[in-house]
């Protein structure tokens, strides 16, 4: 088995492949055309049989896919200090023999198909813009410090300045969010954020049904990951329409050596 880069005169294998299930492929889709800057893209291949794919997005997100073969193949290629990695859920034995977690977890990739959903709006949601920015943020902080505690206001205006961010609000202050970024084919809700003291009152599920519609506006599918262990989340997910597609392994780790 042989690794070769995207680069090397791959391309048409490459779309060959993610475009027998684009919605398991969605972020190497999403980030060759949008985010092409960024991303490096390497296949495993058996003569000319795509085994796996790997991507790497901004020198430290990795996302793999393919055989237990492919994975270490392609394993081989990463030499980076810290990784945010989502990969098959039989090869946590590859990431471990290089990475020592500090994060770990399973996710659940959920789709809904326009015709599917089951609008469910009793708080009134509103776009938001880049003033409301650094309250988005704070919200994502306190709801999920392990995934979203790292984030910088001011580097997120910048991120997020194509896309589109939702909310509802009680007496003026900022309950309950999520965002999303319009593609094609699928669009991702990126995250969805409730106020502890706010939550089981159906702000989440305002904010979700708005999303959906929006989605459903520009896109036939719309999607969203969610970790198995989250049965609330999990549950407003199904309540609007949502259904369990793939699952993977989700993990953040350092190097032992490298």
């Amino acid at each position: 088995m042989k690794v070769v880069s995207l680069e090397d005169g791959y391309e048409q294998d490459f779309w060959n492949h993610v475009n027998q299930d684009p919605l398991d492929y969605y972020f190497f889709i999403l980030d060759i055309k949008q985010r092409q800057e960024k991303t490096e893209i390497y296949l495993a291949l058996e003569g000319r049989k795509v085994e796996g794919l790997m991507l790497i997005y901004a020198k430290h997100i990795v996302q793999l896919r393919g055989t237990r073969q492919a994975m270490k193949a392609l394993f081989n290629r990463v030499g980076l200090e810290k990784v945010e990695l989502q990969a098959p859920l039989d090869c946590e034995d590859i990431v471990l023999r290089k990475y020592k977690l500090w994060l770990r977890y399973e996710i659940i990739l959920m789709r809904l198909r326009k015709g599917e959903e089951n609008i469910q709006i009793k708080h009134t949601p509103m776009k938001l813009g880049a003033d409301d920015v650094e309250e988005v943020v704070d919200l994502l902080r306190k709801a999920d410090p392990e995934v979203w505690g790292d984030l910088d206001p001011e580097q997120q205006k910048a991120n997020w300045k194509d896309t589109v961010l939702v909310g509802t609000k009680h007496k003026d202050r900022l309950v309950s969010v999520g965002l999303t970024r319009f593609v094609d084919f699928a669009s991702n809700i990126g995250a969805i954020a409730t106020d502890e003291r706010y939550r089981n009152m159906g702000f989440a599920t305002s904010v979700v049904s708005s999303l959906v519609q929006e989605i459903l506006k520009n896109s036939a599918i719309a999607l969203i990951h969610v970790r198995k262990d989250n049965a609330p989340a999990l549950r407003v997910y199904s309540k609007v329409g949502f259904e369990p597609y793939k699952h993977y392994l989700m993990v953040r780790g350092r190097a032992i050596s490298i």
